[in-house]
């Protein structure tokens, strides 16, 4: 409870924004004539099944992308491997300046279409703000709290874990969360190559020029992200250490 106090009163007001449009669009929805090819799309069942799809698609890539990059930007924090920093950022910085759709084509050829060659794509595309802001985030931390820790006996492992990557939390945090809204988004794409995502009812939408499923698309993806986001930064507020925050 001590925690959700120290919650800004701003963040509860994404939510209410977050459920004003779902409900515009549920009373929309409920309320809109569909064709065959629209009623097809977006029935509850196959809606369910394409947002499920797409929530798998965006939390998988996550996950190798943090499993990734945490452990890569802490090694290029330790003074043996930190003339490697600039080299490995700049090639994950490769990896986001590409076009995200020309990298996720290219994957095509190596691996073919579906769901694996997108997550590979996804990861590469979002790698950087993860390990940018772990090597942000433990380079900021004061030298001199790690030579007292070192002064009163912890070993340097012990001094990672239970010092430097407590007070890192805020920004590390704050890199997953906009590597999640960042996947969200081009997790439409992946469409393109035979994964199944929201981007389905976009594309579909612009193919057949059928507005309503467009619209759908983009409300949905729109409010995936929001949502992530929001419980992204709600997670980062509860599990900053106190006194970081």
């Amino acid at each position: 409870m001590n925690r959700l106090r120290r919650i800004p009163v701003d963040v509860w007001f994404e939510p209410l924004i977050i459920i004003v449009i779902g409900v515009g669009y549920a009373i929309w929805y409920n309320s809109t004539t569909f064709t065959t090819t629209e009623n097809a799309s977006l029935a509850w069942s196959t809606l369910e099944s394409t947002i499920v799809d797409h929530i798998k698609l965006t939390l998988v890539s996550t996950v190798i992308v943090v499993v990734i990059a945490i452990p890569l930007g802490i090694l290029l924090t330790r003074e043996a491997a930190k003339w490697l920093s600039p080299i490995v950022v700049n090639i994950a910085n490769i990896g986001q300046a590409a076009p995200a759709v020309g990298l996720i084509v290219l994957f095509t050829f190596w691996l073919g279409t579906g769901f694996r060659t997108a997550v590979l794509g996804l990861v590469v595309y979002a790698i950087l703000p993860i390990l940018q802001n772990t090597i942000i985030g433990l380079r900021q931390v004061d030298q001199r709290t790690i030579e007292a820790s070192r002064g009163i006996g912890y070993s340097s492992f012990r001094t990672l874990i239970q010092v430097e990557l407590p007070l890192a939390v805020p920004v590390i945090l704050n890199g997953v969360r906009t590597a999640l809204v960042i996947l969200v988004g081009t997790a439409t794409l992946s469409t393109f190559i035979g994964a199944t995502s929201l981007g389905t009812l976009i594309t579909t939408g612009v193919t057949l020029f059928l507005p309503k499923l467009l619209i759908s698309g983009a409300i949905l993806v729109g409010l995936l992200a929001m949502t992530i986001d929001w419980l992204g930064r709600l997670f980062e507020l509860v599990a900053t250490p106190r006194g970081v925050a």
